[in-house]
């Protein structure tokens, strides 16, 4: 007599937000599920994994080829069968909402703008610091960037459920827009000809924060109105991106409240 074996479950999200399988990320676009990236084995060409995709590119959502191996060492199931998607941990803003934020408690805007940082945890202690220091909202780039996962919100501690998060394909056409809004684009950088304490973050303000290994890219540091330097005392040259952010909010929550 055969063994009865029980059918293996669909793969399904996990706790961090990973939801694996042809079927499963499927049901997700099709739900509605929120989704922050889909990852898909590099080289394929089978036809369902086809459709995820474009139906995916449809929804404007950021497909990434990858090999193998960076899918097997995601994957909890290990029965991926090339493809997962991440979860976001809620859905993203628009920029006009963040300004409307502003608008709607009579404040100038005070903006977080990070310049590809890929470190989720980087990226949730901004948000973290941008919810404690009353900035209305955060913008991401839509590639190279981490994204509104699991291990973000964690990191923020919650406040990604308080801090409009937007994202956007272009940094350096949003700062032009900005711009034209009449907001004032700071640039933390450690060459910076405008010291902190000589920057005025008053006004309309959207604070340009740096990849964690290369800081602004050129494009993007094109665009600042100022950039600025934060004073170093000790051997290095350098802070952390989310201390930085830190640092420069709550100067801007100083000023403000003086």
């Amino acid at each position: 007599m055969k063994e009865k074996r029980t059918p293996r479950p669909e793969p399904m999200a996990e706790a961090d937000g990973i939801i694996e399988g042809r079927n499963a990320v499927i049901e997700a676009l099709r739900a509605g599920t929120p989704i922050d990236k889909i990852f898909i084995a590099k080289g394929e060409t089978d036809a369902a994994l086809g459709h995820i995709a474009s139906t995916a590119r449809g929804k404007s959502i950021v497909v990434v080829e990858a090999d193998r191996r960076k899918l097997d060492a995601m994957s909890r199931t290990h029965a991926h069968q090339g493809v997962i998607a991440q979860a976001a941990v809620r859905e993203y803003a628009t920029v006009d909402d963040i300004l409307n934020a502003a608008r709607e408690k009579g404040e100038p805007p005070l903006i977080v703008v990070c310049d590809e940082l890929s470190d989720p945890h980087n990226l949730g202690a901004v948000i973290r610091t941008a919810e404690c220091a009353g900035a209305h909202g955060v913008i991401i780039p839509k590639r190279r960037s981490a994204g509104l996962t699991a291990i973000v919100a964690k990191t923020s501690a919650g406040a990604v459920s308080y801090v409009p998060v937007a994202r956007v394909p272009n940094l350096t056409a949003l700062l032009k827009e900005l711009k034209e809004a009449g907001i004032w684009i700071f640039g933390t950088a450690a060459d910076g000809s405008t010291t902190l304490y000589d920057a005025d973050l008053k006004g309309p303000a959207a604070i340009v924060i740096g990849s964690e290994g290369n800081g602004m890219g050129r494009l993007v540091s094109e665009q600042c109105d100022f950039k600025v330097s934060i004073p170093m005392k000790g051997k290095l040259n350098s802070l952390n991106a989310s201390a930085a952010a830190a640092i420069l909010l709550y100067e801007a929550v100083r000023q403000r409240l003086g």
